[in-house]
């Protein structure tokens, strides 16, 4: 009887068991899964395939993350039937994918090498993502290009649509950037304390080419400078504190996002650089062999342990990078890691230190057997005996052609114990002979040295304004008295050019006066007469600028008493304007002092040792002379001596020299304008002479003085407009 009922209990549970799991089968067909991921190439681009359970209704929503560079994919009522969140494809561009469940929606996200875009279509229960070709930048820096081939990758760029900034949430700093089209690539990259962007083949609008100031939005972000740098706009993002930052592309839209970098107190440790997925672990006395291997499964990375790791750890951490977490390991250990692909090699540091040595000293023995080979470099912009002098740490030049460098380990930069190069000056070519991987080396420093300085053009204009103006006003006061000529009853008065006694008329004929009712008087009489015979007052108005004042007279007389009374007022009122614009300019190379001058040299005699005298020449000339340094943000920093120099008087016999100079040094943005000094004089004179007493009179006292007013002013700028000369023709 007992043995029936436990019989019957065995099947009850058998029977409730099928049942829980026919229906967790029947939940799980429910509910769409994705069974399968892997990667190919078809047709020269690189595929993901994504197998599920279930046909999906439409392509799942998805967007491109710049840096890191990823592509992220929403896939909601679907779930992870992998068994497993990491998923190594290591083919092309494509690194990895990761697949993570939350709820009832998983998350794929492509992990690659270079950011691009991508094209989704559905294929039965298939889901087909084809990745977009990365454009492959050239090798050959940008500065080595010849003008030609930049003007052509100019034509080929396609222009900026617009650049936006906003504050999102929590203070975050938004850059948006509308693109031409989503095939435009996109380097993004952290260069000292600034975010630089720059996408590739891309013109910039001449409105957009700015310096945007963004500190009133309260957050990091300060400042965005955005310039056009050969077939690529750069942009400089320049965050202040401790920040990270983000980037994702929709469609032509690129977003750049920079945040107040947070401490988060549930990691270990807040260290920078650690990308990995985050992982807890909980272990008490755990050995570290096991512990590296619950790393390795995770991470599905090889790792390979050296006999000598030993010991045991007990470690709590939650929610941790594993690369992070790989490290504290290792650090409390005393271990050291090399990796080699996705390969982990891991041993004490003392022992790989060794094998490292033993590495170097072998490579060394290799390299003194190794055969020398001699190389020909020919070199198109640097001269050859400065490049032979920068392989051989030379402190001076090659002599001549053929002359060799070589010499003890001590005096080489570049070249082994067994090199030796020759430059030769008149072909301009390098003869380098030593062993085959030192030629490597030297080979990629001639590229890098060998390329085109970059040029200038310096504009300067200087501008001397002039502004005068001056009034004078004076008066002249006298009296005349014709009492001595017929006992004082004589008069006379003024007609033409000959002076008449007055109640006559004067006969042109006889050239006498008759008729009147005194005695005739001949025109000798007339004139050898002192008919004004005293100065009352004397104050007439100044010359200004050499120009002489206009005079008004009015005589007053008395045919009574015989007396006359001449009043003359003289004014002059003079204003004057006048500029002179100069404006020297030069091209000169990166990093290479210009000189441009124009004037006169005047001679003067001086005496010499012998006590004879010679002739000596003093320049008076306007002079620019400009040091410029281009900056790698585009910037041009210049060191100016600007000169302008005008004859002065004689001095001794010698002449004189009125100079005005600046001398600074200042960045300027390519192409901008700076005004770099000034000098401005102002000069003001006023005057006044009068008769004391009856010039104080009000109104009438102004008969009595004479007045004068000057003011003179001279102001000088000096403007400064560098430019990088992208091509040659820019320069005419």
């Amino acid at each position: 009887m007992k043995q029936g009922i436990g019989a019957w209990r065995t099947a009850w549970r058998a029977m409730l068991i099928g049942a829980l799991l026919q229906g967790a089968a029947l939940a799980a067909q429910a509910q769409a899964r994705i069974e399968a991921l892997s990667g190919s190439i078809q047709g020269g681009a690189e595929v993901v395939r994504i197998d599920l359970s279930a046909p999906l209704v439409a392509v799942p929503a998805g967007f491109v993350v710049q840096s890191p560079a990823r592509i992220a994919l929403d896939f909601p009522g679907v779930a992870n039937g992998l068994g497993k969140s990491l998923v190594a494809l290591d083919q092309g561009n494509l690194r990895a994918a990761n697949v993570v469940q939350a709820g009832d929606r998983t998350r794929v996200v492509l992990n690659l090498r270079q950011s691009t875009g991508y094209r989704a279509e559905l294929a039965g229960r298939s889901l087909l993502i084809t990745l977009e070709p990365v454009a492959v930048a050239s090798q050959t820096p940008p500065s080595a290009l010849a003008p030609v081939v930049t003007a052509s990758l100019r034509e080929g760029a396609v222009p900026l649509h617009g650049i936006d900034f906003r504050r999102g949430v929590e203070n975050t700093g938004r850059v948006i950037v509308d693109l031409a089209s989503k095939q435009v690539g996109v380097d993004i990259r952290q260069q000292g304390s600034n975010l630089v962007v720059e996408m590739l083949r891309t013109s910039l609008p001449e409105g957009l080419s700015r310096r945007l100031d963004v500190t009133d939005f309260g957050t990091p972000v300060q400042t965005i400078t955005t310039v056009q740098s050969g077939d690529r706009v750069r942009m400089v993002i320049e965050p202040k504190g401790a920040w990270e930052h983000s980037a994702y592309q929709s469609d032509n839209q690129l977003v750049v996002e920079v945040r107040q970098q947070k401490s988060n107190p549930d990691k270990l440790t807040q260290g920078p650089g650690f990308q990995g997925e985050k992982l807890s672990l909980n272990f008490q006395n755990i050995d570290v062999r096991s512990l590296l291997q619950v790393i390795a499964d995770f991470t599905n990375f090889n790792i390979v342990t050296s006999d000598s790791v030993q010991g045991s750890l007990t470690l709590r951490l939650k929610d941790v990078p594993w690369d992070q977490a790989l490290d504290i390991i290792l650090q409390a250990k005393n271990l050291g890691m090399n990796r080699v692909g996705n390969v982990l090699q891991i041993a004490p540091k003392e022992e790989i230190a060794a094998k490292e040595k033993a590495n170097l000293e072998a490579q060394a023995a290799i390299s003194d057997l190794e055969p020398v080979r001699t190389q020909t470099f020919q070199l198109s912009y640097a001269k050859a005996p400065d490049i032979a002098a920068q392989l051989t740490h030379s402190s001076a030049g090659a002599g001549g052609g053929g002359m060799g460098m070589g010499g003890g380990r001590d005096a080489n930069r570049m070249l082994s114990p067994k090199g030796s190069v020759i430059a030769e000056p008149r072909t301009n070519q390098l003869f380098v002979s030593d062993i085959p991987s030192r030629l490597k080396q030297v080979a990629e420093m001639i590229a890098k040295l060998d390329i085109p300085v970059r040029q200038v053009l310096i504009e300067a204009r200087i501008v001397e304004a002039t502004d005068t103006f001056g009034k004078s006003l004076g008066v002249k006061l006298g009296g005349g008295d014709l009492r001595g000529v017929r006992g004082g009853d004589a008069g006379y008065r003024i007609g033409g050019n000959n002076r008449v006694a007055l109640g006559s008329t004067y006969d042109a004929i006889t050239r006498t006066t008759r008729e009147g009712p005194y005695p005739y008087l001949t025109e000798t009489q007339i004139n050898n007469h002192d008919l004004l015979s005293s100065q009352i007052l004397n104050l007439p108005a100044l010359a200004l600028k050499n120009v002489a004042p206009a005079n008004f007279a009015i005589s007053l007389f008395s045919s009574a008493a015989n007396r006359f009374l001449n009043l003359e007022i003289s004014a002059l009122e003079a204003d004057g304007k006048g500029k002179v614009v100069s404006s020297p300019r030069v091209v000169t190379a990166d990093q290479t002092k210009a000189l441009i001058e124009q004037g006169t040299e005047f001679a003067y005699q001086q005496a010499t040792s012998s006590g004879a005298t010679a002739v000596a020449f003093r320049k008076a000339v306007l002079k620019l002379e400009v040091t410029p340094q281009i900056t790698p943000e585009g910037n041009i920093i210049l060191d100016l001596d600007v000169n302008k120099d005008s004859p002065g008087g004689l001095v001794a016999g010698a002449m004189s020299i009125n100079t005005k100079r600046v001398r600074t040094q200042v960045l300027v943005e390519n192409g901008g304008t700076v005004v770099i000094g000034g000098i401005f004089e102002l000069t003001e004179r006023e005057s006044e002479n009068k008769v004391p007493l009856l010039g104080d009179i009000p109104v009438v006292g102004n008969l009595f003085k004479q007045r004068t007013r000057e003011a003179d002013k001279q102001e000088m700028l000096v403007f400064i407009t560098p430019k990088t000369i992208s091509d040659y023709g820019a320069a005419r």
